[in-house]
């Protein structure tokens, strides 16, 4: 009953948060989006429920944060061009990552927001910022403790893909969660 109320309220803070989204002013504004290519896949999963999320290897020898079999190894969370709401097909990784957090109250996490190239830098930093707090929110509503989370935002400074493309600004639109060691 716990698990439902918890996933009841992270979904309706989300669903808050979206419907509060302020739009930019004229300047601010980065051009519309002429592409029709959606952001990259999903990771197809498991339930989080259904996670090894110790610190101990698994099976394969890998500790669950770096084994490519566990949900815990899928770090990034995409976006909607000019958004910040988590969409669904992310949730899983969000809420695994959550879980493993609570369990393991001595780690802590950096989220780094990150923007495609359109937009002014002023304009993408904010944007960002709000990703990455949107992801900070949503595990926070999940449990996890404040002290545990960073949000920060790299604006476009940090793309994973450089060329000018629907398909490649789809990919710059995301956030990266690094554990301790990782930044």
């Amino acid at each position: 009953m716990r698990a439902i109320l918890t996933i009841l309220t992270a979904s309706a803070a989300v669903l808050i948060l979206s419907a509060c989204e302020t739009a930019p002013t004229a300047s601010q504004k980065p051009p519309a989006d002429t592409g029709t290519a959606p952001a990259p896949a999903a990771p197809q999963s498991s339930s989080p429920s259904s996670v090894d999320l110790g610190n101990k290897p698994g099976a394969s020898g890998l500790s669950p944060l770096k084994d490519p079999n566990n949900i815990l190894s899928k770090r990034s969370v995409y976006f909607d061009f000019d958004k910040f709401d988590v969409k669904e097909e992310y949730r899983a990784i969000v809420e695994a990552h959550a879980n493993y957090l609570r369990q393991n109250p001595s780690a802590k996490m950096l989220i780094q927001g990150n923007a495609d190239e359109r937009g002014s830098r002023e304009y993408n930093v904010g944007l960002g910022q709000r990703r990455s707090d949107s992801v900070k929110n949503m595990l926070k509503l999940l449990g996890v403790r404040d002290s545990q989370i960073e949000a920060v935002s790299l604006g476009e400074e940090k793309p994973s893909c450089s060329e000018r493309t629907e398909d490649c600004w789809a990919k710059n639109r995301r956030d990266d969660m690094l554990y301790t060691g990782e930044y």
